[in-house]
C-alpha cells in the first residue's frame, strides 16, 4: 500500500522558481499557495509560457516531495524538499504521462492549480505515476546552474 501524499499540481509560466537549489519561493512564485497543506508539488508548464520559456509548455518541469519550511519570502513560506528534481523543458509531456490530469487542467476545468486529494481515483493514480517517474529521474547531462530572472513585475 502506498503512503497517501496530497500533491499540489500547478501551471507554470516561467522557469527559475524553484531554482537549482530546490528552494520553492525564492522569487515569491505562487505566494500564499506555498503555505497550503501538501506533501508534494508537481509544476507543469502552462499552455502559453512567458517569452523565452516556451520549452516548458505541457511538460512536467519540476517535482518536490516532502517539503519543509526553511524561512519566509514575501507572501509565503520558503520550502525545501526532501526529494527534488527539476528537468524544466526536458521533463515528460503531461499529455502522454497523465492524460486525465492534462485534460482536467487544460481542457475540462482550465485550472491553474489543484490539490490531488480533490481529484478522481484515476487522476490520483496518474499523480503517483508522476511521483514514481520523478523518483527515478536521472538528468541527461549536468550543466552549470542557471539563474532565470522572474518575469517583469515578479511572479503572479
Amino acid at each position: 500500500m502506498r503512503e497517501p501524499l496530497n500533491t499540489l499540481l500547478y501551471k507554470r509560466t516561467h522557469k527559475g522558481d524553484p531554482g537549482t537549489s530546490g528552494v520553492f519561493g525564492s522569487d515569491d512564485c505562487m505566494g500564499r499557495v506555498r503555505g497550503f497543506n501538501f506533501d508534494a508539488v508537481i509544476g507543469v508548464g502552462g499552455k502559453i509560457p512567458d517569452r523565452g520559456h516556451e520549452e516548458i509548455a505541457y511538460k512536467v518541469n519540476w517535482v518536490g516531495i516532502k517539503p519543509r519550511v526553511i524561512g519566509r519570502n514575501g507572501r509565503g513560506p520558503l520550502l525545501k524538499f526532501e526529494y527534488f528534481v527539476r528537468p524544466e523543458g526536458a521533463g515528460p509531456d503531461l499529455r502522454k504521462l497523465a492524460p486525465g490530469i492534462y485534460s482536467y487542467m487544460f481542457e475540462d476545468k482550465h485550472v491553474r492549480l489543484v490539490l490531488s486529494n480533490s481529484l478522481t481515483t484515476e487522476m490520483q493514480d496518474e499523480v503517483w505515476q508522476i511521483l514514481k517517474w520523478a523518483k527515478g529521474y536521472k538528468p541527461r547531462q549536468s550543466r552549470p546552474a542557471e539563474r532565470m530572472p522572474p518575469p517583469k513585475g515578479g511572479c503572479r
